[in-house]
């Protein structure tokens, strides 16, 4: 099967391609910079030969096009994440658009199924406290929050009108080789360096990258019958569970005060403002104490294609081992998991090839 996936050089994108590939099926990265493949994927020891690369962004309706032309599926996992206030513009730039032309595009070109990669966060707030496969999508005011519960209507219209258009929702994701040090992981990086020591209370869900991007090879051949939203693999950890837990894999204190969520929500929507125009990331985002307040959990028995979540704390050891591995943690900051940090030699994947687009343009 060729599969398009869109956000290849990402986070959970990457990992899906090294999923996909490792299922055996070939696999199409729309990417805007060739260049960033192969550094993306290669950590991941992607066969060449099983990638090859469409230039473009996911919101240039002919470059999305040429990429869906000729696929068997999609895996849409292309999207601004971040709770970084001066992302908002060009998160409220792609999000959105980018969904409705990767949509548009696999129903133009009669693609046999589709995965749209949501989050659980497009349902908040929920006034359970539960979000579920039939919540409806979310009201959240917040930039990142509110984009993508705008792409989750997108989506359902698309299942609304009888298309094979199936939804993921993965929990907050942690995991190591993150090509871009993305939201989960640097703020892991940032406790384990002393930058976080107050947290709000509550909660969220959380797993592992690669459990997630297990599901989304899944979802290429799991039976529409059986329902088409999914929830990623993972388990909700209270804010103070979330602490300990790193605390026991890194052996280290990590002395921390938490505070009531909403009492924080006015300071944290303060830095917001601050951030636009402070050069240096300030580890205090709104949209993060947000999702805390918010204190949501996945339904029980929530549909995530069979798939069981590896521990919690086997997925915070490989992520601080990657941490150090790559120089962004110190010894000292890894703690316990720098000690125990094995490099298993694994060899590099070759160069992946790039695909002009007019190579892309002939494929039937």
């Amino acid at each position: 099967m060729l599969v398009l996936v869109t956000g290849g050089t990402g986070f959970v994108g990457a990992h899906t391609v090294a999923a996909l590939a490792a299922a055996g099926h070939r696999v199409r990265v729309l990417a805007r910079d060739a260049d960033r493949v192969a550094p993306a994927l290669s950590p991941l020891s992607v066969p060449s030969e099983a990638v090859e690369v469409a230039t473009g962004d996911v919101t240039d309706e002919p470059a999305v096009n040429r990429a869906v032309r000729g696929v068997d599926a999609v895996v849409h996992a292309a999207s601004v994440y971040s709770f970084d206030s001066r992302w908002h513009a060009a998160t409220r730039g792609t999000n959105v658009r980018g969904t409705e032309v990767v949509l548009d595009a696999a129903r133009r070109f009669g693609v046999g199924r589709t995965v749209h990669v949501s989050t659980f966060g497009a349902m908040l707030p929920s006034p359970t406290g539960v979000v579920g496969p039939q919540s409806p999508p979310g009201t959240a005011r917040e930039t990142y929050l509110a984009s993508k519960a705008k792409a989750e209507r997108v989506a359902r219209w698309h299942q609304d009108q009888g298309e094979p258009v199936v939804i993921s929702y993965p929990p907050a994701l942690l995991g190591p080789d993150d090509p871009k040090l993305g939201d989960q992981n640097s703020r892991l990086r940032n406790m384990l360096r002393g930058l976080m020591p107050v947290w709000p209370g509550g909660g969220f869900p959380v797993g592992d990258v690669r459990d997630t991007a297990a599901l989304h090879a899944a979802l290429l051949t799991v039976p529409l019958a059986d329902g088409n939203r999914h929830f990623g693999p993972g388990r909700y950890l209270s804010t103070r569970d979330y602490v300990r837990a790193v605390r026991e894999v890194t052996g280290r204190r990590l002395p921390t005060l938490f505070l009531p969520a909403r009492a924080m929500l006015p300071f944290a929507q303060l830095t917001d403002v601050v951030q636009r125009v402070w050069p240096w990331h300030i580890p205090a985002e709104y949209g993060a104490c947000y999702v805390c307040a918010c204190d949501a959990r996945p339904e029980a028995g929530a549909p995530s294609a069979g798939l069981t979540p590896r521990p919690f704390a086997e997925t915070l050891a490989d992520t601080v081992r990657w941490l150090h591995r790559s120089g962004r943690l110190t010894a000292a900051q890894a703690g316990r998991a720098a000690a125990t940090s094995i490099d298993h030699g694994a060899p590099a994947a070759p160069s992946v090839r790039a695909a002009a687009s007019r190579r892309e343009e002939a494929r039937p």
